[in-house]
């Protein structure tokens, strides 16, 4: 939601930052459709764990947009001071598993540490069928005196789920 009351630089100091690669105006403040996830997913989100026939105000999507892009940025906060201790530049799964976890979110970090191990080994097993691929095709194409050959190589799209386990009794995921 955005108050728009006093709207002039120094009421709006906040959303200064000192970031490499951010999107700024000559001023150093950041847009406000760089800060925020865009509303349209937010609202999508939303709606899937709602009745079909539920409505969400504007107001609603407004709220959730500026407390998820909020939290996502405490978190990765977190998860980046983590990295610069330790003289890294590249934030990962691990790190905001870890920053989750300090910051008191024991909940969310327990699965989602599940879900990037599942992850990983999925990622690692597509990489294996992909390298297979490209070498069989290596040698396929090296029969065929100067033929070209034109292989397609289907590989089968298992989408990622959390594990079934996981207790949702205290997250907003619940049909109403």
């Amino acid at each position: 939601m955005v108050d728009n009351v006093g709207n002039n630089n120094s009421d709006r100091e906040w959303l200064k930052y000192e970031l490499a690669g951010g999107s700024t105006s000559d001023d150093g403040i950041i847009k406000e459709q760089d800060r925020l996830l865009p509303i349209a997913n937010v609202g999508r989100i939303m709606k899937q764990i709602l009745p079909p026939n539920a409505k969400i105000s504007k107001e609603a999507k407004e709220t959730m947009q500026e407390c998820v892009s909020e939290f996502i940025s405490f978190v990765t906060g977190e998860a980046s001071d983590k990295c610069h201790k330790e003289r890294r530049k590249t934030v990962n799964g691990d790190d905001i598993c870890w920053a989750l976890a300090s910051l008191g979110f024991d909940d969310y970090s327990e699965p989602l540490k599940r879900y990037l191990y599942k992850y990983r080994e999925v990622e690692g097993e597509r990489a294996s069928q992909n390298k297979a691929s490209n070498s069989e095709e290596k040698d396929d194409s090296s029969r065929y005196r100067g033929e070209s050959i034109l292989k397609a190589t289907v590989t089968p799209h298992t989408p990622l789920k959390l594990p079934g386990n996981i207790d949702r009794s205290n997250s907003l995921s619940r049909r109403f």
